[in-house]
């Protein structure tokens, strides 16, 4: 039994979704698949859901409209008979349509999952028609009514014991070789619907992949496997054909773009291994991420996150930074979702890089209360593992550097983004 995780990227178009059906076709295996919502549909949903909470309905369905006609454009490429398709995703949008004449609740976060957490169940309603179309017979599921999560809305965690017997029971594989279900969504238990956090696609095909006690977990890229740098940013990179799971959490932790920084846990715990594996060259080896490997990554990895802030705090009464301060610092910015990518401390001042999203006004206003605080934004922060000067100078060359750390193995950039 294996899982297969299909991004946003693998079914943007007809052509990618035809790709799936090649690579599904060939696999004998038991096979779960977990696919994201097509193409940029998860950015459109939140600009629903913003017109939406600000009672402008008018604009709200106009921009759903675009995202129905995105959809039908790519089954009217995509069927023999496009009307299986529509046929399937039109009772979904008839659904969106109605929360969205009801009053918005004060929640945003409950908001935002309800609503553009449809957009995993519009694209794996037309994977799933195609295959069954094609001759491919599978199974879709409602990963909402399967994976049992906290409520904690925008970021939920998944209770694993909960939702054990929920997705064994729906997968029952002498019943169909293939299911279909979402990655991104589940609902808490009372059957809010929430979501895993963004790019929590990889999230759910690990947790799928522990709970089924799967062989292996594969997600398709549009790369070919995992790589020293971006290729987008850097020049000249280079393929990296094993990881241990260490270091893919560091690497995630440092905001690798790979692989999602919560998806290692549920792998490790049962050593499966996770393949990164190129979505338009199936038969390359791609990468493994695993407990032991052959070789040590020999090459430096850099990482580059942009849109992030410099948050510097000190005391008011000039106090020593003690774990007092510590303390009520970051219990705060853990209250307003701030997910620290660097600290750094003296004496009187506390320093940290945060994401620059929109709980940061909240959390600045409720750390003014106890510190004097300033900030920098527009930043970003490069990671250099396995660094060496010449790649430090070559990297930040002409750079303004507001923060700098560094280890014998690694070294740590916050800049000015150019």
């Amino acid at each position: 039994m294996k899982v297969y995780k299909f991004g946003g990227a693998s079914v943007r178009s007809a052509e990618g979704i035809r790709n799936i059906l090649r690579i599904v076709s060939a696999v004998e295996d038991d096979l779960f698949i977990v696919v994201s919502a097509m193409g940029k549909t998860t950015n459109a949903m939140e600009i629903v859901l913003d017109h939406f909470m600000k009672v402008k309905d008018v604009d709200a369905l106009a921009k759903l409209a675009e995202v129905a006609s995105y959809h039908n454009e790519i089954i009217d490429a995509l069927f023999a008979n496009p009307e299986n398709g529509r046929a399937v995703i039109a009772p979904v949008f008839d659904e969106i349509r109605k929360y969205i004449d009801e009053e918005p609740a004060d929640d945003y976060d409950k908001c935002y999952d309800r609503l553009v957490s449809y957009g995993e169940i519009i694209s794996t309603k037309i994977v799933s028609a195609y295959l069954s179309e094609s001759g491919v017979a599978n199974k879709w599921l409602d990963m909402r009514k399967l994976l049992v999560t906290d409520s904690n809305f925008r970021e939920a965690n998944v209770r694993m014991e909960e939702s054990q017997e929920r997705i064994e029971k729906a997968a029952d594989f002498s019943e169909s070789k293939i299911y279909i279900g979402q990655g991104f969504i589940g609902a808490n238990i009372n059957g809010n619907p929430t979501t895993l956090g963004r790019e929590g696609s990889d999230y759910t095909a690990a947790v799928v992949g522990n709970l089924l006690n799967v062989e292996s977990v594969s997600i398709w890229k549009d790369v070919p496997g995992i790589l020293n740098a971006d290729p987008r940013i850097f020049e000249n990179t280079v393929h990296i054909p094993e990881l241990s799971y260490l270091d893919a959490v560091e690497l995630a932790y440092s905001g690798a773009q790979v692989i999602h920084p919560k998806t290692i846990k549920p792998l490790e715990n049962k050593k499966i291994p996770l393949y990164v594996r190129p979505f338009n060259d199936p038969s390359a080896i791609g990468s493994v991420i695993r407990g032991r490997i052959q070789k040590p990554i020999s090459v430096p990895i850099l990482i580059l996150r942009n849109n992030l802030v410099l948050v510097t705090m000190r005391p008011r009464d000039f106090s020593f930074v003690l774990e007092e301060s510590l303390t009520k610092a970051f219990t705060v910015m853990n209250k307003h979702r701030l997910k620290v990518s660097l600290v750094q401390s003296s004496a009187i001042s506390i320093s940290v890089c945060v994401d620059d999203n929109r709980y940061l006004t909240g959390a600045l206003d409720e750390l003014s209360n106890e510190f004097r605080v300033s900030y920098n934004r527009d930043l970003e922060l490069l990671t250099i593992r396995g660094t060496t000067d010449e790649i430090i100078e070559k990297s930040t060359k002409g750079r303004e550097i507001l923060l700098s750390q560094r280890t014998r193995k690694s070294a740590r950039y916050l800049m000015r983004q150019k």
